[in-house]
């Protein structure tokens, strides 16, 4: 039978209860456990794909398509859990399942209600969750916050499932928040106990807390908290701002004893330790990194860090595997035509990556051609890849009206177009194309040298690509179509040979790129920048940087 771990969160948001929960996952597979992870939103929306990245981050896709909470990356970042689109459920996919089969005549004829029908729908997602019949543990996140109203009926729903279950086939993990006041010098229990309070409310009482804090949790504080929240004093754990990566996450919980305490609940064998060898190792050479080189990303939704989530991420893991603090420098695309190229001056590398609508797009392809021009380590990503190939038609080709008729319908040189499949599509909600796609690469193409394979596969979210008329032409002038998509030849990938590197790619990378296995065109790319910069005598030391 499989155990469930549900995960929530208190007090406040943006707690790290992602984080958490793949740290969870990560420390149980280690101990050989077989892991599957979920988060449960509670936004009315059927998935993030159709919301303002500004509002909710990037959408994280996996290979089956399914568009996702961001959170997932976390999940595939620390874990080797198998996600499908049954590892997120929204308030409106469930409700569009129970209305669904309303209209179906299911219920025959019955009043449908949030209880039990919308909460029978929850317990169905949560056991669609466990991904494998032989998952030994599957980590459910509730998310938002105890005491939202969206949030009600995925919490009792979970009081209902593990109600049903023995006692030990289910831990709640509750994360909140030890606020400090600095005028006063202290922090406060008070919003845990409430937050905690709400939950027993519901008729939840939760196993385990896990107290963020910024500083060091008193022995007093920790038992007051386990007396007042009805919570074993073992299990109430610290989880204090990491020092230098959120990577420090998993080994600052076992070392407060979390791992045990999960098993011993679960009842899961307890021998051993829980191996982290390789985890410390990485943690360790981070420490020692005292060079750096800059990054500029140079995007549309740069005000909010989780726009660009896995991007930042991997650009930290390719860090690490070169021995280098990636500094970034968020640059605005529109920038590029308010201020100039001023702005990118300096930087070891140039990245730009996917976003959709025409603002900032003429700052994008300023970027390249400047990147292009001057040598400076270029990679595109999705809509940066359609921006390479605009800017190279337009100031190689000598194609001046070159665009996207996504943004110029009515261009003479559409070198970017709309595949017939997607001619006609109104509904903007899972219609692009998602998901893994196989990829052929040429031979002696910077692709095969970064890869080491001549086929690979990648996920993809776009709805436009690169014109086959214009690819005869893009090559005769020295851009190289290094990767296509076999069955419905499209061009996955373009290169410029004679450049140091000059990469785009119409897939997103980013979300195939862990901490201990960075992708490689991620690698390469941090590698041409740190070379750049050693060039440029500008690799300044790890303690100078701003």
């Amino acid at each position: 039978m499989t155990k469930h771990i549900f995960v929530t969160g208190g007090v406040v948001s943006s707690l790290g209860k992602g984080l958490t929960s793949a740290a969870i996952g990560l420390i149980l597979e280690r101990r050989g456990f077989r892991v599957s992870m979920q988060k449960l939103d509670p936004y009315i929306n059927v998935d993030p794909g159709t919301m303002s990245p500004f509002q909710h981050g990037e959408v994280y896709v996996l290979d089956d398509g399914a568009e996702t909470d961001l959170d997932l990356g976390h999940y595939e970042r620390f874990t080797h859990a198998y996600l499908t689109g049954d590892a997120n459920f929204t308030t409106g996919k469930i409700y569009q399942a129970v209305v669904r089969k309303e209209r179906r005549g299911d219920y025959l004829g019955a009043t449908v209600q949030v209880i039990p029908h919308i909460t029978d729908a929850i317990k169905e997602a949560i056991e669609a969750g466990v991904s494998h019949e032989d998952v030994d543990v599957a980590i459910t996140e509730i998310g938002g916050t105890v005491g939202d109203i969206e949030s009600l009926p995925f919490l009792e729903a979970i009081r209902q499932f593990a109600l049903e279950r023995p006692p030990e086939d289910c831990i709640f993990v509750h994360i909140t928040l030890l606020p400090y006041l600095r005028f006063s010098g202290e922090m406060k229990t008070k919003p845990t106990q409430q937050s905690v309070g709400k939950l027993r409310e519901i008729g939840i009482q939760p196993h385990v807390l896990v107290c963020r804090t910024e500083q060091p949790m008193t022995e007093k504080m920790a038992s007051k908290i386990s007396l007042f929240c009805n919570v074993r004093r073992e299990a109430v754990i610290e989880e204090r701002d990491v020092d230098f990566s959120i990577y420090q996450v998993p080994t600052d919980l076992v070392a407060a004893g979390f791992d045990r305490i999960l098993c011993e609940h679960l009842k899961l064998p307890t021998d051993g330790d829980t191996d982290l060898s390789d985890w410390h190792a990485m943690l360790a050479r981070i420490k020692r990194i005292d060079k750096s080189c800059e990054i500029a990303v140079v995007g549309k939704y740069i005000e909010l860090h989780d726009a660009y989530k896995s991007i930042y991420e991997s650009l930290d893991h390719a860090g690490i595997a070169n021995d280098v603090k990636v500094r970034l420098r968020k640059v605005k695309a529109e920038d590029l035509i308010d201020r100039g190229t001023a702005v990118l001056e300096g930087a070891n590398g140039v990245l730009v990556p996917g976003g959709f609508g025409e603002r900032g797009m003429d700052g994008k392809i300023e970027a390249i051609r400047w990147a292009r021009e001057n040598g400076v380590p270029f990679f595109g990503i999705c809509l940066g890849l359609q921006c390479a190939v605009i800017e190279f038609a337009r100031n190689v080709l000598a194609l001046e009206d070159a665009h996207s008729i996504e943004h110029s319908p009515h261009t003479q040189n559409p070198v970017i177009h709309l595949m017939p499949s997607q001619e006609g599509i109104s509904d903007m909600g899972g219609t692009m194309r998602l998901g893994a796609y196989h990829c052929r690469i040429d031979p002696g193409t910077l692709a095969a040298q970064l890869y080491g394979a001549d086929s690979i596969s990648e996920r993809h979210r776009h709805r436009y690509e690169v014109n086959n008329d214009y690819r005869d032409r893009l090559v005769a002038a020295g851009m190289a179509t290094s990767g296509i998509h076999p069955e419905l030849d499209l061009v996955e990938i373009v290169e410029l040979p004679d450049h140091p590197f000059f990469i785009g790619v119409q897939f997103h990378p980013e979300f195939k790129s862990k901490p201990l296995q960075p992708h490689p065109i991620f690698k390469g790319f941090v590698a041409a920048a740190v070379k750049n910069a050693e060039n440029s005598n500008d690799l300044v030391p790890q303690e100078t940087r701003a």
